[in-house]
């Protein structure tokens, strides 16, 4: 599984290389309510064939007509970033689905430098975070470090467009196991950078999964070599006491926003009850673990189990309780 951005990324490396006429479209602000964020991004091909989304369809729809008939490619063979506004009449919002009289306003780059991509595309599989720069009137992208500073991720003036690509969360993950196996590439989508640890050599042997890093040490030194952060989250999935608690021991003391364990209710239980009577952790710090790990969907499979740990994580990242009822 590829996020969004590494998907809309790829078809338009894919498509520069092979000569094809296409626009880069990125959502640049949104008044009212709109369907698509401010950051987020389509490639839109010379025949109408679309890579991502900037709104529910009808915009798509629009833009596939622009371009099929010329109108996003600069003819002059001196393409330029452009702007383009969406739902500034009542009658336009209605027509393009914008609701409560959503306005949408597009920053279109049409052909964009293919080396440029070809350059985010590598640092982004190297797991770096990417600031690219774009400026209205002036051909290509200026890509700088990101560093991990999430709330910088985004920003628009009106003439320069900021957007940061490359993974914005991590994920340490505590076991090789199955589970993993399927938690990792969904995390992947959602924007994690990935590590999963694991001691044991019978599960890392045959432990396969492209961009995720793999950490053979202990999962205490795991957490603290990781310096969890406000957009770190770490699940231990082993279902080993002996590895899940030492992994568990620095993270509920970390600032990681996501702290999950594997196991059943009662098992649960007994893990805090232990955190609190062998280990220096407060009453407060182990009352941060989410555990039973997951949302409460009734999962019996490792890939059942797997979606419900990455929508309660979903849930917490996003201000939400991230539980539900049994």
């Amino acid at each position: 599984m590829d996020s969004q951005d590494t998907q809309v990324l790829a078809a338009a490396r894919r498509w520069r290389a092979e000569g094809q006429p296409l626009a880069l479209i990125t959502v640049a602000r949104t008044w009212g309510s709109a369907p698509r964020p401010p950051g987020a991004w389509m490639v839109l091909r010379g025949d109408g064939v679309v890579q991502g989304s900037v709104s529910g369809g009808c915009i798509e729809a629009d833009l596939i007509d622009r371009i099929t008939q010329g109108g996003l490619l600069d003819p002059q063979g001196q393409p330029h970033p452009f702007v383009l506004e969406y739902g500034v009449t009542r009658e336009e919002a209605q027509r393009y689905g914008l609701p409560c009289g959503g306005t949408m306003q597009l920053v279109v780059e049409p052909a964009p430098d293919l080396a440029s991509l070809d350059a985010l595309a590598h640092q982004i599989s190297a797991g770096v975070r990417v600031r690219r720069s774009v400026q209205i009137g002036q051909p290509g992208a200026v890509l700088t470090p990101a560093g991990n500073a999430v709330e910088a991720a985004f920003a628009w003036d009106g003439q320069t467009l900021h957007t940061v690509h490359g993974p914005r969360w991590r994920l340490l993950i505590i076991g090789a196991g199955q589970i993993s196996s399927y938690l990792a590439p969904i995390a992947q989508a959602l924007d994690y950078q990935v590590y999963v640890c694991d001691p044991r050599i019978e599960y890392t042997q045959e432990w396969q999964a492209p961009g995720v890093t793999l950490l053979t040490c202990m999962p205490d030194d795991a957490v603290l070599e990781l310096r969890p952060d406000p957009h770190t989250a770490i699940v231990a999935l082993t279902h080993d006491p002996k590895l899940d608690d030492m992994a568990l021991l620095e993270a509920l003391k970390s600032p990681a926003f996501y702290v999950g364990a594997l196991g059943s209710t009662l098992n649960s239980q007994r893990r805090r009850e232990r955190l609190l009577e062998y280990f220096d952790l407060s009453a407060e710090q182990v009352a941060r673990l989410h555990g039973p790990v997951g949302l409460r969907l009734g999962s019996r499979t490792p890939p059942e189990i797997a979606v419900a740990i990455a929508a309660e994580m979903v849930g917490v990242r996003n201000g939400g309780a991230g539980v539900l009822a049994p």
